[in-house]
């Protein structure tokens, strides 16, 4: 990987670092921004559609295990290592150089025992992993297009059955993406209807939930009290969050 000073870019066949006015950003085949961090920032979270996946929050406060398909530059990861210790989170990456990126340029601290970054399919190995994941975390683009095999039925059915009890998964979709109407669609299919969304920066975005098990809206309402303090505590709007967010009936709008 080579590194060039100016604009301060290092780019590996189609991989690109990328810095500028003091924020780093990944791409990959494209000019599509798959992470970003503030130098002088590098725990937070830069990108509006990675703290709205931390949405999660609202129905699990304390999540033991989290599985990430496809790390980018790792901010999702370093920021709930930031905020949350005991939480393990295991990072799934098919492509070499994206790890080596995150761990030379993006300050992706080395694994330990509660961070494992592996590279492997994410595909395959959620069909390996009945039952292990809380949350899973699912951001799967390359070159600025959804990666097919991480947004089939098959796959988002192994993504259900890979959860704990009361785990769900959170996608992030382009809201704009001709196919998004049917990645919605199974999704909702996979989970039962048990799906909820968050519309990020005027559909650019958006953030879809699924639950493995019924009673996710009684749990949003449980946490409601608590939502001040959780906000306040990782520097999220997850009162904006709650107030935004909508379940699978009133996906219309989007999919018209």
């Amino acid at each position: 990987m080579r590194l060039k000073f100016g604009k301060r870019r290092s780019s590996d066949d189609g991989l690109e670092v990328t810095e500028e006015r003091g924020v780093r950003r990944l791409h990959l085949g494209s000019r599509a921004i798959q992470s970003a961090m503030r130098i002088n920032r590098p725990w937070d979270l830069e990108l509006a559609y990675t703290r709205a996946m931390m949405g999660f929050l609202m129905f699990n406060p304390m999540p033991q295990d989290v599985l990430m398909i496809g790390l980018g530059g790792g901010s999702l990861a370093k920021f709930i290592r930031k905020h949350r210790e005991q939480t393990r989170v295991t990072a799934v990456e098919i492509d070499p150089r994206v790890i080596a990126a995150a761990r030379a340029h993006f300050e992706l601290p080395p694994d330990d025992a509660t961070l494992s970054v592996i590279e492997a399919d994410g595909a395959l190995y959620v069909r390996q992993h009945a039952g292990s994941a809380d949350v899973i975390l699912l951001d799967g683009f390359d070159a600025g297009n959804q990666v097919t095999a991480l947004a089939t039925q098959t796959f988002y059915e192994a993504c259900r059955r890979a959860l704990k009890p009361r785990g769900m998964l959170v996608v992030n979709l382009w809201g704009r993406d001709r196919e998004f109407a049917e990645y919605f669609a199974r999704l909702t299919r996979a989970f039962d209807g048990e799906v909820g969304w968050i519309s990020v920066q005027d559909k650019t975005n958006v953030i879809v939930f699924g639950f493995a098990e019924p009673g996710a809206a009684d749990r949003l309402a449980a946490t409601q009290p608590q939502l001040a303090d959780l906000a306040k505590r990782w520097g999220l709007d997850l009162r904006g969050y709650a107030r935004d967010f909508q379940w699978a009936a009133g996906i219309a709008p989007l999919v018209e």
